[in-house]
């Protein structure tokens, strides 16, 4: 599930607060417990709890919360604890997570006569080579320009539908691009050029591209 939709989830008043009981806790919560912490029946706070975990937000766990045993114990409580999972919301999206990858990736991989921009460059056209590879089964049949604009989709870019060259309406490193603009655009160009190179093989290229409110790089098809 996007973690758009699991931030919709807690619009509803009721799973907001269960939600942040559970998270205030800091051990794991009983259906029961939690409706008393929150005021509502056992049957609400079940019902959304039990969301809450099929959505991700939550763990669950399985204990008895009394020493017996044997017959007469009793079943397991179900539990619910706080999970590691973290949103991220952002419109339009971002991708920083993949910028420091990548950035990681060329200080660990450069080479003693690099210079830091053109370490980040190659290491920019590996990922891009390999997210095509990753990328291929979830495009489908399409191929040329329309494979190579559905990737980026799913990279957090959002291309023009218009024909000819396909700018690209936002740029996911937004941040980054704004404060280090030749380090960040260069990667960019890289890590595009790359993936379009591996999904249509050179049918379609990224060129740099300056104009204001779209990102640096163009998608161009070849003639």
């Amino acid at each position: 599930m996007p973690d758009i939709e699991r931030v919709a989830l807690l619009r509803e008043p009721v799973r907001r607060r269960l939600y942040f009981h559970v998270r205030e806790a800091g051990e794991p919560v009983s259906r029961d417990e939690a409706a008393r912490a929150t005021g509502v029946s056992r049957s609400l706070a079940a019902f959304h709890l039990d969301r809450l975990a099929d959505a991700g937000l939550l763990d669950v766990e399985y204990r008895r919360l009394t020493e017996r045993t044997g017959r007469g114990a009793g079943r397991p409580a179900k539990l619910y604890r706080q999970t590691g999972t973290r949103l991220a919301v952002s419109l339009p999206p971002t991708a920083y997570e993949l910028a420091g990858e990548l950035l990681i990736e060329a200080l660990r991989g450069r080479r003693a006569d690099e210079d830091p921009e053109e370490a980040v460059r190659r290491s920019a056209r590996e990922m891009g080579a390999r997210l095509a590879d990753e990328l291929r089964p979830e495009l489908g049949r399409s191929a040329g320009m329309a494979r190579v604009r559905r990737a980026v989709e799913l990279l957090g870019f959002e291309p023009e539908r218009a024909a000819g060259p396909v700018r690209l309406r936002n740029c996911p490193f937004h941040e980054l691009a704004r404060r280090h603009p030749g380090l960040v655009c260069g990667m960019n160009e890289a890590l595009l050029g790359a993936l379009a190179d591996g999904l249509a093989g050179g049918a379609v290229r990224a060129e740099p591209h300056a104009e204001e409110g779209f990102c640096c790089v163009v998608l161009q098809e070849e003639p």
